[in-house]
């Protein structure tokens, strides 16, 4: 049986379900970008998406007519 978790909560301090993580995958690929990656390069990344983010137009939720 599969245990379902919500891993925000649950996993602030770290995996509470080991090998049997559903996002194991995930955590596999982070650890290795925290490995493979300068802070340096990791911050400007940031900083680049944070640019983009404010150029972008608004977007606009229109409620559906009924």
């Amino acid at each position: 049986m599969e245990q379902k978790i919500n891993c925000a909560e649950a996993c602030v301090n770290g995996c509470v379900l080991g090998d049997k993580c559903p996002n194991i995958e995930f955590r596999e690929a982070a650890a290795q970008f925290i490995e493979e990656t300068s802070l340096d390069q990791m911050l400007a990344l940031a900083e680049e998406r944070l640019r983009r983010k404010f150029m972008e137009p608004p977007k606009w939720v229109l409620p559906d007519e009924e």
